[in-house]
């Protein structure tokens, strides 16, 4: 039998992340990997290849590169006005955070920001942070909405959202968060937000489809177990899976609440208990740890991971890039970050950036991992190991990008896989 490619890549190292290999990273040395349409159709060693055909200018000779799934950032609140650079000098020069608040900093400053600026400058913004995340090796991103906080507002957040996923070479994800925050026009009011979330928000974005899952903010400065309930059964109602950040700050059983219903994930979870995790763990839910917030906010509280390993809870990792906590780019930086801070393995961060990141997104069976049958969404990178990914501290060596059938050059030596579609 002879198999037909679209194109093959020889001479690679290859990086599979699939649990059923049983070696490092799924490991597969001087390996080929072919596509067919878009997806895998053939993987494995070099002296196993069969016969096949293929166009001699779509082989790709990776000279013992490495080829990984491409990376996957599950948890992003990329599009926003302005930004805090100027908030980031005061705390640094001891205002606190409360009093910046007071002085109508905070989440409300990038509120009224994003309220004022048009869909064309929020795009504009977002793709030059994305184009960042890109060359990091990113295929997929997560995005949310939530400094809107308003329908219109929310509204032209996520078709941005969505008209960065035309535009660019990512897999873009969308996420409403109306429960991010209360606006100020409800302050004091945030039952009342809630019913605007659950009887106007979610259905108006339910029928427009602009939203891929619903998101939440359960703390003590945002929103209660009750009333994010609210909005998780609204969700329900309108077949939308749900996520959500969880125990922060503090635990308000935010994590066994997402469980319950099931949610994709629960984000942050410096706070959580054993509860939490043994129900995030019947429930499937991924914990998303989000090393880049832990470290801008100067936080102390780590979360436990070792818990989340006793029970078999999938942790996924994501840059969190956003103008108040995580305002970072980096894919590299917060592999490093997830290893030297929380006490990941090298491979445990890389699987967070890629299978977990993807079973995060309820898209585990899609990508996130190089196996025959799923999107060729792939990272070639000069290394000699992938242990180096998180060894060097946001240090990009992803030479180039593959997504489904197109091909995009990233890097320093990315010419060698000049454009082939």
């Amino acid at each position: 039998m002879t198999l037909n490619f679209d194109t093959l890549f020889i001479n690679a190292n290859l990086a599979t992340m699939d649990l059923n290999i049983e070696t490092p990273y799924g490991t597969i040395k001087n390996g080929a990997l072919g596509t067919k349409d878009g997806r895998i159709a053939w993987i494995g060693e070099m002296g196993n290849l069969p016969k096949y055909k293929c166009k001699k200018k779509n082989i790709r000779d990776c000279q013992g590169d490495w080829i990984t799934p491409g990376l996957v950032d599950c948890h992003t609140h990329l599009v926003f006005g302005g930004n805090r650079a100027r908030e980031f000098e005061q705390r640094l020069n001891g205002v606190s955070y409360e009093q910046i608040a007071k002085n109508g900093g905070g989440i409300i400053s990038t509120v009224t920001a994003t309220r004022d600026a048009d869909e064309e400058i929020l795009a504009l913004d977002a793709s030059d942070r994305l184009m960042d995340l890109a060359s990091g090796g990113v295929t997929t991103v997560e995005i949310k909405s939530g400094y809107g906080l308003d329908l219109e507002t929310e509204i032209k957040m996520l078709k941005t959202m969505r008209s960065l996923a035309a535009q660019e070479d990512v897999r873009v994800v969308t996420t409403f968060l109306g429960a991010h925050a209360i606006p100020p026009e409800y302050k004091g009011r945030s039952d009342d937000y809630i019913d605007l979330i659950c009887n106007v928000m979610v259905p108006k974005l339910a029928k427009l489809g602009l939203a891929d899952a619903v998101d939440g903010f359960c703390e003590n400065i945002a929103f209660s177990p009750d009333q994010i309930r609210r909005v998780f059964e609204t969700a329900k109602k309108y077949a939308l899976p749900v996520k959500l950040h969880a125990e922060q700050l503090s635990n308000q059983g935010g994590a066994k609440l997402a469980a319950e219903f099931g949610a994709l994930s629960a984000d942050h979870l410096e706070y959580i208990d054993e509860d939490g995790v043994k129900a995030m763990a019947a429930s499937g839910t991924v914990a998303v740890l989000l090393p880049g917030a832990f470290y801008c906010l100067k936080e102390r509280k780590k979360p436990p991971v070792e818990l989340f390993r006793k029970h078999g809870v999938p942790m996924a990792l994501a840059t969190d890039c956003n103008p108040g906590s995580s305002p970072i780019t980096s894919p590299p930086l917060i592999l490093n970050m997830a290893c030297t801070l929380f006490g990941f393995t090298p491979e445990e961060a890389l699987a967070g950036m890629t299978r977990e990141g993807a079973k995060a997104l309820g898209l585990g069976n899609e990508i996130g991992t190089l196996e025959i049958g799923k999107s060729a969404d792939l990272a070639l990178w000069t290394l000699e190991h992938p242990s180096e990914l998180s060894y060097w501290v946001g240090r990009d060596y992803c030479q180039a990008r593959v997504l489904g059938s197109v091909l995009i050059n990233s890097g320093r030596n990315g010419a060698k896989y000049a454009k082939i579609y």
